[in-house]
């Protein structure tokens, strides 16, 4: 069974940095590639960053391109997003998402997430 354990988040000020964490197991992580999406309060799920299975290429949405760095480690079966200069927009819940990249990818996320709030 597929199963995805993101933490780290938490109520940060204006400027401030997170790492976001993502414990895979129950598929062969370093086959996959792998995203993290992003949920603010009442609106859908939006694309954030994609890494490929190898780690050697990545792509992030507009709003958080030289802000936020996506990397893994295959062999601690871990994704790993970290969010420097965090502004209030970036309030949301994230998850991460196996086999997609560059998008959404279809559905809901299965995890729970990890929330982050910036405020001041």
């Amino acid at each position: 069974e597929v199963q995805l354990v993101e933490c780290g988040g938490g109520l940060v000020q204006p400027g401030e940095s997170l790492r976001l964490s993502c414990v895979a197991s129950g598929f062969t992580f370093s086959n996959y590639d792998m995203t993290w999406v992003r949920q603010a309060p009442g609106k859908g799920l939006e694309w954030v960053s994609s890494i490929r299975a190898s780690g050697r290429t990545t792509m992030y949405a507009e709003p958080v391109k030289g802000r936020f760095t996506v990397s893994r480690d295959n062999a601690k079966n871990t994704l790993y997003l970290q969010l420097n200069s965090l502004k209030t927009e970036d309030t949301a819940m994230y998850y991460c998402k196996n086999g997609v990249y560059g998008g959404v990818g279809a559905g809901q996320p299965s995890s729970q997430g990890t929330q982050v709030t910036v405020s001041s």
